[in-house]
């Protein structure tokens, strides 16, 4: 029973988190500095998910070329900037990991 309580509880509680915002702001306009700010958010929530599995090996820093990830990563942050387009950016990252495992 505990379980289900708490699994009841976090829902409820992210459901009111991620509904405040709506029903603060609502039809307001928002201030300027805040849709600045909110337009860094989805770069910061990536850089968060990637790096940990990019630069942590066996719960330590890696960062020798025994770690073919950090390369790739790097080969794909670069088809990021010159190109924008995020599905050439996985591609490309997860290609150049494959051969530099197959290859190296």
């Amino acid at each position: 029973m505990t379980g289900w309580v708490i699994i009841l509880a976090t829902g409820l509680g992210t459901l009111l988190l991620r509904s405040s915002f709506t029903v603060f702001v609502g039809d307001r306009k928002m201030p300027d500095t805040l849709t600045r700010a909110l337009r860094f958010v989805p770069a910061a929530v990536m850089t968060a998910l990637v790096t940990p599995a990019v630069f942590l090996v066996d719960g330590g820093l890696d960062l020798t070329f025994d770690n073919l990830r950090w390369p790739a990563a790097l080969v794909a942050a670069i088809v990021a900037w010159k190109t924008t387009n995020i599905a050439y950016t996985i591609a490309v990252g997860m290609v150049t990991l494959w051969l530099a495992q197959a290859f190296l």
